[in-house]
């Protein structure tokens, strides 16, 4: 059936979610695709996969860290995942494991299931049907400059984002060092847009 096609998903990122407080809304997007699928997660599996997404390196292994060690150690892989049902608010997912001679398919919470496909570097699968049920096109925006945009000239510029790049780095360590990886996840990727930033002025 055409519903039961597998389309694969990529992380796009994490935000707050508007629905449920101290909750999360962990944002999947349909590879070379428009849609948008947002899954509800807790704070813990949150600041995991957060930590992933930006390259942050705890200095002791997590939980996620951990199981994908295990299982390396013992010659198991993980083949993809599959997020094979979507039922009274909950996504439903599998984990498919390989020795190369066996195939084992698990069955485990999305978020979890996604932490662990992120440091496995394995795919992230769906069907037709849930991204359709359950997700949104996210439309495009292009910023237009005003007339007041040019207000500072570009060495300003330059010389304020320079700054602000090394604060936010003092920060980053200091959020490692704490093992506040929430929050250092936050504070790598405002690194990493400002840094854009900079590089798109040394290009004019």
């Amino acid at each position: 059936m055409s519903d039961n096609k597998k389309i694969q998903l990529s992380v796009v990122g994490i935000s707050y979610s508007q629905i449920q407080s101290g909750a999360y809304a962990l944002i999947l997007g349909e590879v070379d695709g428009p849609y948008r699928i947002p899954i509800v997660i807790g704070g813990a599996e949150a600041q995991s996969i957060a930590i992933r997404l930006e390259k942050i390196i705890p200095p002791r292994p997590m939980t996620h860290d951990l199981f994908v060690s295990f299982a390396h150690a013992f010659g198991v892989k993980l083949d993809n995942i599959f997020i094979y049902k979507f039922e009274d608010g909950i996504f439903y997912s599998e984990l498919t494991f390989t020795d190369g001679e066996r195939t084992v398919v698990l069955d485990g919470r999305t978020s979890d299931a996604i932490g662990i496909a992120l440091r496995a570097k394995a795919p992230i699968f769906t069907t037709k049907q849930i991204l359709e049920d359950t997700g949104f096109i996210m439309e495009e925006v292009t910023y237009q400059p005003g007339p007041d945009d040019n207000s500072e000239t570009e060495e300003e510029n330059a010389e304020t984002m320079t700054k602000r790049l090394h604060d936010l780095e003092a920060q980053l360590k200091e959020c490692i060092s704490d093992e506040r990886y929430e929050e250092a996840a936050t504070i790598s990727a405002q690194i990493d847009r400002l840094k854009k930033e900079i590089e798109g002025l040394d290009n004019i």
